[in-house]
């Protein structure tokens, strides 16, 4: 009898160390799907990664930066550049960077208003509105900022430099630079039908309806 009970002590003792783990694990795994479903929230693109290097006494000490662009796919966007000596903190920092910068960008039925051009440095990138089903015509910086953006049918070229980190400036500072028509022509003083041409105002009252119907289902 004695010898049963020493033999289902520790039974006892491993089945509780068995769901003192159980719970330990299930608490991290919850936290990380928390996490993951925070990040799935946003749309999260890093454009570059680059590994640089700082001369100093000992020798030299290599760190790692990332350009990421940040949206929510539905006119939200934004930019963060981020160091680190590790490659994912480099990238959670430019992650939150990115958040800290986002702004708005007109959209009408997934396309840009009207056409612009944006400068930033030595890059020069020029958008122009495309018909629904043309896609993303833009190489990958352009495209990344585009895509968190919401943008689905767009034109696109670079005429500046070939550096990453400028020619995602330039889309941005083209993306600030865009107006609705209804904001030109309150700025004018004129009639919206006097500013936009008509297939643009049939396009946007179709967007809207579109938005209405959406929400109210």
């Amino acid at each position: 009898m004695a010898a049963g009970q020493r033999s289902g002590a520790p039974q006892g003792a491993a089945t509780e160390n068995k769901d003192r783990n159980d719970r330990r694990g299930g608490g991290r795994g919850g936290d990380r799907r928390g996490a993951r479903e925070e990040k799935s929230a946003f749309i999260e693109k890093v454009v570059s990664i680059n590994r640089v290097s700082k001369v100093v006494k000992g020798g030299r000490r290599f760190s790692f930066t990332a350009l990421v662009v940040v949206g929510d796919g539905d006119g939200t966007v934004g930019v963060g550049y981020g160091k680190a000596k590790e490659v994912p903190a480099a990238i959670a920092k430019g992650v939150e960077e990115a958040k800290k910068s986002f702004f708005r960008v007109p959209r009408i039925q997934g396309t840009i208003p009207h056409p612009i051009q944006g400068e930033k440095a030595a890059g020069v990138v020029f958008l122009r509105p495309a018909s629904p089903g043309t896609g993303v015509i833009a190489g990958g910086p352009v495209r990344a900022v585009l895509e968190c953006a919401g943008i689905h049918d767009v034109l696109s070229k670079s005429l500046g430099s070939s550096n990453a980190i400028n020619i995602v400036h330039a889309t941005v500072a083209a993306l600030k630079g865009l107006e609705e028509p209804a904001a030109v022509a309150a700025r004018r003083g004129l009639p919206l039908e006097d500013v936009a041409p008509a297939a643009l105002l049939r396009a946007q009252a179709a967007g809207r309806a579109e938005s209405t119907a959406k929400a109210g289902a």
